[in-house]
């Protein structure tokens, strides 16, 4: 029989009958799940000869491993496959149903069979909404043999998992599927079923776009076609597109799509790209993500990655977020469209930031500093017999309007944070910058 992942069957005659009904009441990625590792398909990396788990198995010894992917890329298979290959009693549960009660339920369970001879395979799927108590639990028969666990997560194990569970596993990445391991799924579906998929070259291609990576979505999109086929007809991508039920993005506003993608797209505007910084754009948008809070991390980028290189660029991205705030969906979108792209194309300077960052750390490492008393008014008799505001040159009435007057505590010194760079409107601040040293250069200023 053929399975999910599995090498490809005999060429099946495309004119036989379909599979027996009782076959069919089953989804279709369940009848086709891999019989072992080496059918596997897409995890080459892993699976294959020189695969990491092909390694483990061959040196005949199995830890405790975490299965990090998306889903629909056979990280359940492989555990049961990981089970049946070492011969060790399979335990499964999931992190959104159980409990510390049922934990502690199968943790005896396994005791008993290792008294008796026999080693635990515990797979515990979306390991990662387990608290960090119930991921606690997990050490004590980790390290004891009690059982060897392979958790599956969706999300960055470094920021989910705790940090002791994670020193205890090693965590195995799975890869979504690319076009060729989601085409080889699909024929490899009509080998078992009998039957071509009735669709054209090009709406086999939206399939493959719609499976989005996703192994048993693309099974699930070719079910839907198969039953709202009519006898002799043939799908093109406009049909499909309307028959089949558009799958959303694999995108989880709090997750690490999220942060994925909001990555993509900073970098894509700190870069200068305006066509990546787009492209990211409407991906989130597509997605779902809230358009304030793409204006919002807009308005970051400007101040961040462009600063004082071009001032107007924080002027366009609060219009852009204040347009979509007076607009809404959909006019409102297009003006954060505007604004990536003009803090794409606008020169870049962190001198600012950094900047920023730097007189932050002068505040927390100097601590609570009096101003030069030159610069402090004197309200009364008693301050000013202490030599507040004495000294103090008014800029205007100077040569220049430029007094150069050290304005920092005198502990400290004078100090230089900002340092502006020769792109855009920074290069004339650095001329006028340079200007006011050479003044102070020739007064007898630091």
């Amino acid at each position: 029989m053929s399975d999910l992942f599995g090498d490809p069957p005999a060429p099946a005659d495309r004119r036989s009958e379909p599979a027996p009904a009782a076959d069919r009441s089953r989804p279709l990625a369940d009848r086709m799940r891999p019989e072992s590792l080496s059918q596997v398909v897409g995890q080459e990396h892993l699976t294959g000869p020189d695969g990491i788990l092909s390694r483990m198995l061959d040196a005949g010894s199995l830890g405790s491993i975490i299965l990090w992917g998306p889903p629909g890329t056979g990280k359940t298979t492989v555990a049961r496959l990981l089970a049946r290959e070492v011969d060790f009693a399979f335990e499964q549960i999931s992190a959104i149903f159980s409990g510390v009660a049922d934990l502690k339920k199968v943790f005896e369970a396994a005791r008993l069979r290792r008294r008796n001879g026999r080693q635990t395979l515990l797979f515990v799927d979306e390991i990662h909404r387990f608290n960090r108590a119930q991921q606690d639990s997990f050490l004590p028969v980790m390290e004891d043999g009690t059982i060897v666990l392979v958790g599956a997560t969706t999300e960055n194990p470094s920021f989910e998992l705790n940090a002791a569970l994670l020193s205890r596993a090693r965590v195995l990445t799975f890869h979504p599927h690319d076009a060729d391991s989601l085409s080889q799924l699909l024929a490899r579906a009509e080998g078992m079923e009998g039957r071509t998929l009735p669709v054209d070259d090009e709406a086999r291609a939206v399939l493959l776009r719609m499976a989005d990576g996703d192994g048993r979505a693309i099974l699930t999109l070719a079910e839907e076609v198969w039953r709202a086929a009519r006898e002799g007809e043939t799908f093109d991508a406009d049909t499909v597109q309307r028959v089949v039920q558009r799958r959303a993005p694999v995108y989880d506003k709090s997750q690490d799509g999220h942060y994925n993608l909001i990555s993509a797209l900073h970098k894509s505007v700190r870069g200068s790209d305006p066509d990546a910084a787009l492209y990211y754009l409407c991906r989130m948008l597509d997605a779902g993500e809230e358009p304030l809070y793409l204006g919002r991390r807009l308005v970051r980028m400007a101040v961040e990655d462009i600063g004082l290189a071009d001032p107007n660029a924080l002027v366009v991205a609060n219009a852009a977020k204040d347009a979509y705030d007076y607009l809404g969906s959909p006019e409102g979108e297009l003006a954060l469209a505007q604004a990536a792209v003009y803090l794409a194309a606008a020169p870049k300077s962190n001198a600012l930031y950094t900047a920023y960052k730097g007189a932050m750390r002068a505040v927390k490492e100097n601590g609570s500093l009096l101003p030069p008393k030159h610069i402090l008014n004197a309200p009364t008799k008693l301050m000013k017999g202490e030599g507040y505001g004495s000294g103090y040159l008014y800029d205007h009435d100077q040569p220049d309007a430029f007094s150069g007057q050290n304005y920092f505590p005198e502990e400290m010194g004078r100090q230089s944070f900002y340092r502006p760079t020769d792109r855009g409107v920074e290069q004339r601040i650095g001329e006028r910058m340079a200007r006011w040293a050479a003044l102070r250069r020739e007064r007898g200023e630091p």
